[in-house]
């Protein structure tokens, strides 16, 4: 079977996992290309993966013939023009979450993807195919909890990020703590309450790192959705998790309740010592979703061989950013805001 060839822009941290699993981790793809402004990022492309076109240009990387697929894993800020740019260059797209940083272009990047409907677009909610969400999901459907009412999520970052994110200057840039860390979970309980909220209130507080109050946000905030058929959602999301990268996931509904990760482990392994029975967690994200990525971008290769659409589509981004915009507004006003 031909094989799938891609071209990826954006080689940082995310970038080099989804680079590295289309060069050794999904059969049917094949990574052609690399685009960086970046010497030493097209270098390790060349050295470490293999690649053999390397481009400073995105729009060029467009053009080149021997590319079936772009993925799109650089600055949010970007996404809009790119996606418009591989689409019309006749490529199929898949992109990281954000869609955009702003509803306007969400809403208009939304509408040139439903100009291209020969040609697959996939947005990056990699929750969604992480093995115990799939598992959840298809207990839900099977009617093993009745029907789902309420979905608490957590997420939380690692406390030993909290001071270098904040040296790094994103903080001011990011949104806000909702609009930055809360899209993976809200397409989470869209996905299992299949519905869209309807009202959203939201708090916020800074207790152990004053810094983020200084640069404008706040280091943990907790909001509660009420969706439009009665069903309710609960999300914690904050930047300092001292035990690790703490994601966690209730669904709880009229039979029963399903809880994804409520320990985040790193393995199966206990350690007994004299502190007691101790299990390590997972650090950070690579490393929890690590095989949610692979899953992930198997099933855009899959899609586009298969000629089938993807279960994330562009209106699941819009959506999310519509929601997260509606939660960080309830956190900064302290009202509860229709969405």
């Amino acid at each position: 079977m031909k094989k799938v060839r891609v071209g990826i822009v954006g080689l940082g941290r995310l970038g080099r996992t989804h680079a590295e699993n289309l060069a050794f981790s999904i059969p049917g793809a094949e990574l052609t290309a690399a685009c960086s402004i970046v010497d030493s990022e097209l270098n390790y492309a060349k050295e470490q993966l293999g690649v053999e076109k390397t481009y400073f240009d995105f729009a060029a990387m467009c053009q080149d013939p021997d590319i079936d697929a772009v993925v799109i894993v650089s600055p949010s800020t970007y996404h809009p023009e790119q996606i418009s740019l591989a689409l019309k260059a006749g490529k199929h797209v898949f992109c990281e979450k954000p869609l955009a940083v702003t509803l306007e272009e969400c809403r208009a990047t939304e509408e040139e993807v439903k100009k291209y409907p020969d040609q697959v677009f996939m947005l990056g909610f990699m929750r969604r195919y992480d093995p115990s969400y799939a598992y959840a999901k298809k207990k839900i459907e099977s009617g093993a909890i009745g029907t789902p009412y309420l979905v608490k999520a957590t997420g939380v970052d690692p406390d030993a990020d909290a001071e270098s994110l904040l040296d790094s200057g994103f903080v001011p840039k990011s949104g806000g703590i909702m609009m930055d860390m809360a899209s993976h979970d809200i397409d989470l309980m869209r996905w299992f309450l299949q519905d869209d909220p309807a009202e959203v209130y939201a708090v916020g507080s800074t207790v152990k790192h004053p810094r983020f109050r200084e640069q404008g946000d706040v280091e943990t905030a907790c909001a509660t959705f009420k969706f439009k058929n009665g069903a309710m959602g609960q999300l914690h999301v904050g930047r300092a998790s001292v035990h690790g990268y703490h994601i966690e996931t209730e669904i709880i509904g009229t039979e029963g309740s399903i809880r994804v990760s409520p320990v985040p482990c790193k393995n199966l392994a206990m350690l007994y010592d004299k502190t007691g029975a101790v299990q390590e967690c997972v650090r950070n994200f690579p490393e929890r979703f690590h095989q949610a990525y692979v899953e992930e971008m198997k099933e855009f290769i899959d899609c586009i061989v298969e000629k089938r659409t993807p279960g994330v589509d562009v209106h699941d981004g819009t959506q999310a950013t519509l929601i997260c915009a509606a939660a960080q507004k309830a956190l900064e006003t302290g009202a509860i805001v229709t969405i």
